[in-house]
């Protein structure tokens, strides 16, 4: 069988937490977060990347 497939969905899954997780510890009003968390988990791998370069900072 072949686990590369599952094996990268793991890594995009995990980001989308972690990505969600530091925007709601942003200073970033609501609904700028709404908006972030939606792009990430909607678009998963390029709305992370573009989180990446220009979404709210943490605390």
């Amino acid at each position: 069988m072949r686990y590369d497939v599952g094996f990268f969905s793991v890594l995009v899954l995990i980001a989308q937490i972690w990505a969600a997780v530091n925007i709601l510890q942003s200073d970033a009003t609501t609904g700028a977060k709404v908006g972030w968390i939606a792009l990430v988990l909607l678009v998963p791998l390029v709305g992370f990347v573009i989180w990446l370069l220009a979404g709210p900072r943490g605390r």
